[in-house]
């Protein structure tokens, strides 16, 4: 397997744990082998930069907000942290902060905050007065919970008057250890963990529920906020307490030195704690130097998630069953004896393919050791003693639903359905993939939707989703539904007539192509005709629009030949008819809406500037430039420094616009 073979595998996977544990709260990997998942496929996209743009599993950040809730649009987003398991890993989140801001032996100093398991919730109050409550949701837009979170005592109505007109303030949503134990002592349905519980409390269209229920808040963050709170993120919490909200008492300010020993206290303490941590936040202190590092995909740069060990238990591997997915790969699932890891039961673990069960050697009726980081389901270390009567796992060479051949294409570690479209589980897989999150969302036509549409024969493809409307007085006979469902379900489709290009890009489910990369072409081309027409055109050897597709940051051979390999069948093309007939793809308006003179430009930076280069790329990339690394006709603008080279000269024989650092900071507002 080549690396940008193994690269796919890894953000298959990747993709398919956030949709598992943020949407469906049925997480499929632990925290540890997730995070391993994302350090192996950074460390390829550390060696060929240009395939970043297609790792958008990478920046996904939470999941589809639920339904039944309002959405609400977060004003700043609510974003993710990247997690680090050991010291040495920290140390280089603090030299990846030096590098980057270009420091030397300037102390850092440091917000340390114990990690809650809970529900990230946003709170906004305007003219001092609380508005709305929103989960994150998928980083976005989250679930409209105000309802709910008034029913919160300890919750400030008011603010004084040092506070801004205008403040999001974002914090966690967590249940105590005893109230879990109490409210699943009280009802049939058991929660896994407390966290869940929290998610599910919630999340109740009943805010009575809610109010039933014993839930705290932690205050921690900010987002949008019409003036300056304070100058640091310790000063801010401050402000915080004064305004009455809980902050939790553990926090401490540290120096960089002192991380490790604060780590080890947290850990030696962490069970006698009345909630669920699983380990600690690491935020750079100074706000000024945060909002210098500014983000980078889903996550800060100035702040990190210092993750515990993870937990182990055994337990007898009773099943390995096989799904199918999208795009045709067959995923081995483990399914184990319910066993008890760290208060959460487990009942599977993914094994992700056929290799790692023959390297592990897992065969059912094994005794297996498994590993949990965080409320998640475990992995499978390995076998700790072998059954009576096991016998090797023989993986499947045919589709277990549609039963065509299942093969594996040269190195590939992953065999996949040669079924295709004539594949029930791809077709499905595929519809949902069209209407979910970062695709057309479409209210109301979740996994068990699809799949019951499917099956009645109403659902054959893409463009079907469409005529459902037509079926409307059927679907409301159907089990389960009824007129006002039926109806509601009709709006939702009606609404996504209209959609934005990059959702529809996304939403055709072509191999490699993620929600990122998605947004890279809208970008890049704007508009649905000048995209279909660049493509078709980029089928001749040759063309100026092969050519285009090769130069777009970001689009690397390997895309632009999944892109080509689209447009080249024919039962793709009738299918865009059919959703052109349907839908009204909207022009890309996002790189022009930034109100900055960099909007929408293409940047070179070459020479030593007096800024590091990451800062200065991620400053342009947020005021809406797109920075390439060559320069060619369609630069706007080359800024140099000290001994720039060829680009330079490149730059002057194009007759592009070369201007100094300064300028740059002039055109940025620096």
């Amino acid at each position: 397997m080549n690396e940008r073979e193994k690269l796919d595998a890894l953000l298959a996977k990747i993709e398919a744990a956030n949709i598992a544990y943020h949407e469906h709260d049925a997480p499929e990997i632990t925290d540890a082998k997730y995070d391993a998942l994302r350090r192996e496929a950074e460390a390829i996209l550390a060696e060929h930069p240009e395939w970043r743009e297609d790792a958008s599993a990478l920046a996904q950040v939470g999941g589809k907000p639920a339904s039944g809730f309002r959405k609400i649009i977060h004003r700043t987003p609510m974003l993710s942290l990247d997690n680090v398991f050991d010291e040495e890993e920290f140390v280089e989140f603090i030299a990846r902060i030096r590098r980057f801001l270009g420091l030397k032996d300037e102390a850092l100093v440091f917000v340390a905050e114990p990690k809650m398991d809970g529900l990230s919730i946003s709170l906004t109050y305007e003219h001092r007065k609380f508005a709305r409550a929103a989960t994150r949701g998928d980083g976005t837009e989250g679930e409209d919970v105000t309802a709910n979170i008034l029913t919160f005592r300890s919750l400030p109505k008011i603010l004084p008057n040092d506070a801004p007109d205008f403040i999001e303030i974002r914090g966690e949503v967590y249940m105590t250890k005893d109230d879990f134990l109490a409210l699943n002592s009280s009802q049939e349905r058991q929660f896994a963990n407390p966290r869940n519980a929290a998610a599910g409390s919630l999340r109740q269209l009943d805010p009575a529920v809610t109010a039933k229920r014993k839930l705290s808040l932690f205050a921690y963050a900010q987002g949008e906020a019409s003036t300056l709170v304070a100058k640091t993120h310790w000063d801010y919490l401050e402000a915080l307490k004064r305004w009455g909200f809980q902050v939790n008492p553990l926090s401490r300010l540290v120096n960089e030195d002192g991380t490790e020993a604060f780590q080890a206290e947290m850990g030696a303490g962490r069970a006698a704690l009345p909630y669920d941590i699983d380990g600690v936040v690491y935020k750079v202190n100074d706000i000024a130097l945060q909002n210098r590092l500014g983000f980078v995909g889903r996550a800060p740069r100035w702040a990190v998630a210092w993750k515990f060990p993870a937990e182990r238990a055994s337990t007898v591997l009773e099943d390995i069953e096989i799904q199918v997915g999208r795009t045709g790969a067959l995923t081995p699932r483990a399914r184990l004896r319910p066993v008890n890891v760290g208060g959460v039961l487990v009942t599977y673990a993914t094994l992700h393919n056929e290799d790692e069960i023959a390297r592990k050697d897992l065969r059912i009726g094994d005794i297996v050791e498994l590993q949990r980081a965080g409320d998640v389901i475990p992995q499978i270390l390995g076998v700790l003693k072998r059954g009576e009567h096991t016998r090797p796992f023989k993986f499947p060479d045919h589709c277990p639903v549609c039963g065509s051949l299942a093969v594996r294409v040269d190195d590939d570690v992953v065999r996949r359905c040669t079924g295709g479209l004539t594949c029930p589980a791809q077709v499905v897989e595929r519809l949902i993939h069209f209407c979910s999150r970062g695709a057309l969302d479409i209210e109301g036509m979740g996994e068990k939707t699809v799949r019951e549409f499917h099956d009645a024969g109403l659902l054959r493809g893409a463009p079907d989703i469409f005529t459902l409307p037509r079926h409307q007085a059927e679907i409301a006979q159907r089990e389960g539904w009824g007129e006002v469902s039926a109806a509601k379900l009709s709006a939702a489709i009606a609404a996504r007539r209209a959609i934005g290009l990059a959702r529809f890009i996304y939403a055709l489910g072509i191999r490699r192509i993620g929600e990122n990369n998605a947004k890279l072409l809208a970008r890049h081309y704007s508009s649905y005709a000048n995209w279909k027409e660049a493509m078709l055109a980029a089928q001749i050897i040759g063309s100026d629009a092969r050519l285009e597709l090769g130069s777009i940051s970001g689009i690397g051979p390997a895309i632009a030949q999944d892109l080509l390999a689209f447009f080249a069948e024919e039962h793709n093309l009738a299918t865009l008819a059919q959703l052109e007939a349907e839908v009204r793809v909207q022009d890309e308006e996002a790189a022009t809406a930034i109100d900055s003179p960099l909007a929408g430009k293409v940047m070179v930076f070459t020479g030593t500037l007096s800024m590091a280069r990451p800062e200065a790329k991620a400053r342009a990339e947020a005021l809406g430039a797109k920075v390439t690394e060559a320069v060619s006709k369609k630069t706007d603008y080359v800024v140099v420094g000290e001994d720039a080279g060829s680009k330079a000269k490149k730059a002057a024989e194009l007759g592009i616009k070369i201007i100094t650092e300064q300028e740059f900071r002039d055109l940025a507002g620096l």
